[in-house]
């Protein structure tokens, strides 16, 4: 049986929709990530499980009960913000307990908790600071131990990373995601950050005006796009257009030259379309006289890689590849021969 179950939801603002027909399942346990630009309505349906806004249409059930007649109080969710909202005025123990103290914890059970929740977090030897005293990393450490600490049954982190620096981002993601299966607890997380999304998630929900595009794994997400939307948004693509051609296998004939398909675009011969291939998926190599061949028009080096543009035609492709990969003739302006095994080659559906 599944833990949350979203359906149909639907939620405009005066005449702008922004949120339609939405629907979703978490399983218990389950870390699900909503992905998207800024205005694809991914934060409002956050705030709709919250019970911070009340959907037009649909219904939100969380243990096979329907909660929209309940207040946020009421559903036992917790809940970290991107700006943490701690109170000044209190201190990190302090702001921990502030959830078990309204839900009236005995205060030695609430002693207890706190003690265990600031362990978990690392931050035991700062009980006694103020918010204004710590980085923050730290800050949101707080805001993570108080959502989690009245044992929430879902919790829904709204971007709860986005403020920080690119090292401590990296570090607090490992340290949310450790903790979440470390609880078990069902989770729903908000963010515009695709790398985000790919290494902290059960399941990514790929969202695009108000809609969900695609649901999958990260690997489905990533490596099988179901739309040209998804492909674009997740990662780096490089789009090619031609005709396809079935005279001695499939290809591609297209500006810079044949490109090979995989059996399964037979059906479009003689059709003209467009395929994506990621950057890393093509490998350079010696000009060929049958195959797809460009000029390299500008070399990046950017550390872990080097990227190539290479034009084809009217087109530039990126083209990822490690410095022992380069061919000793990769020269700006110079010819260049690009393969790509056919299995890497993706067909979109819109």
């Amino acid at each position: 049986m599944s833990f949350i179950d979203l359906t149909s939801l639907s939620k405009s603002f005066g005449p702008t929709p922004v949120v339609r027909d939405f629907d979703l399942t978490l399983e218990p346990g389950e870390f699900v990530s909503l992905l998207g630009p800024s205005g694809c309505g991914k934060t409002t349906v956050l705030r709709m499980v919250a019970g911070f806004e009340t959907p037009d249409s649909g219904d939100i059930v969380i243990e096979g009960q329907s909660v929209l007649r309940q207040r946020p109080s009421q559903r036992q969710i917790g809940m970290v913000f991107q700006s943490y909202a701690l109170f000044p005025n209190l201190t990190v123990a302090e702001n921990v307990a502030f959830g078990l103290k309204v839900a009236k914890v005995a205060a030695g059970e609430t002693l207890r908790r706190v003690e265990e929740m600031l362990e978990m977090v690392g931050l035991a030897a700062m009980r006694g600071r103020y918010p204004y005293q710590l980085s923050g990393g730290q800050q949101q450490r707080v805001a993570l131990a108080r959502a989690i600490a009245p044992r929430p049954r879902v919790l829904l982190l709204d971007e709860p990373l986005s403020a920080l620096d690119a090292k401590i981002r990296v570090a607090l993601r490992t340290e949310i995601r450790t903790i979440q299966r470390q609880l078990g607890i069902t989770t729903l997380f908000v963010t515009h950050d695709q790398e985000e999304a790919l290494s902290m998630s059960d399941r990514i929900v790929v969202m695009n005006g108000g809609r969900a595009e695609q649901i999958g794994t990260p690997e489905a997400i990533y490596n099988r796009p179901a739309t040209r939307f998804v492909a674009g948004f997740i990662g780096t693509l490089n789009v090619i257009e031609g005709q396809v051609d079935r005279a001695d296998g499939a290809f591609l004939i297209c500006a810079g030259g044949r490109l090979a398909l995989p059996d399964t675009f037979d059906e479009f011969a003689g059709q003209t379309l467009g395929v994506a291939i990621r950057p890393q998926s093509l490998r350079p190599g010696a000009v060929q006289g049958d195959g797809l061949n460009g000029i390299v028009r500008h070399v990046e080096f950017l550390g872990a890689f080097t990227r190539l543009h290479v034009s084809c035609g009217t087109t530039t492709l990126l083209v990822d590849c490690f410095a022992r990969d380069l061919a000793a003739t990769v020269t700006l302006g110079g010819q260049i021969g690009l393969k790509v095994a056919t299995d890497e080659v993706l067909r979109l559906s819109a």
